[in-house]
């Protein structure tokens, strides 16, 4: 899929971001529990986790860059949400790229069995 994956172009870069960010376990986890809660602080998620508020805080940092959750300040609290477009994009990619290889994988059985 031209432009995905790749690195090439913006729908690359986001997806290799994506990828990146959901690459560690702390950071699926915490994608996790912003899902079930809707949104929280960093102070609530480390609560959660056996982890530093500070270390929830560079995760959660990463995963705004990827556009996988935003921060939104009310008062003195930082709330963070998911947003699923950028997740959504890359599953597409992914899909994309799976029936490719499903295509082909057919292609290589049909040539296999005429032959």
């Amino acid at each position: 899929m031209p432009g995905a994956g790749s690195g090439s172009g913006p729908a690359g870069s986001s997806t290799d971001s994506v990828l990146g960010a959901l690459a560690d376990p702390t950071r699926r986890r915490l994608l996790e529990l912003l899902a079930e809660q809707g949104e929280a602080t960093a102070t609530a998620l480390a609560a959660r986790l056996p982890v530093s508020r500070q270390a929830i805080v560079k995760h959660l940092t990463v995963l705004d860059t990827a556009g996988l959750v935003s921060a939104t300040r009310v008062g003195r609290e930082v709330r963070y949400a998911v947003r699923p477009a950028a997740l959504d994009a890359t599953a597409r990619w992914m899909s994309a790229l799976a029936a490719d290889w499903d295509r082909r994988l057919a292609d290589i059985k049909r040539i296999a069995e005429d032959g």
